[in-house]
């Protein structure tokens, strides 16, 4: 049974700084890549980040330069240091497994999802 639990959300001025982090266990037989998506109040969940197994990234154009991911396969352990954060980075962030089970069929599993709020 794979589980996956975010933490590191919270309150947070505008400009600041939060790190979260996505930690999974369980069995899996082959890990593809794990992200971090976004949904805000009334709006359609988004890619935020996504981190494949050789070390290459993705971004949303709204947050390059802005948020960082990175990721421990060792540990199947994915962060994103969240860094000026802006009001409207405000969403509950979804942690993401991508991964091939025994017979390579493409799977994912989600997290239950952190608050973010960005607001003085």
């Amino acid at each position: 049974q794979v589980q996956l639990v975010e933490s590191g959300g919270g309150l947070v001025q505008p400009g600041g700084s939060l790190r979260l982090s996505c930690a999974a266990s369980g069995s899996i037989f082959r890990l593809n890549a794990m992200g971090w998506y976004r949904q805000a109040p009334g709006k359609e969940r988004e890619l935020v980040a996504l981190i494949f197994t050789d070390g290459s990234t993705n971004y949303a154009d709204s947050v390059k330069g802005r948020f960082t991911i990175s990721g421990d396969n060792a540990k199947m352990t994915v962060y994103l240091q969240m860094n000026s954060l802006k009001p409207d980075d405000t969403a509950v962030y979804y942690c993401r497994m991508d991964y091939s089970d025994v017979r390579s069929y493409g799977m994912a599993y989600w997290g239950k999802g952190t608050l973010v709020t960005v607001s003085s």
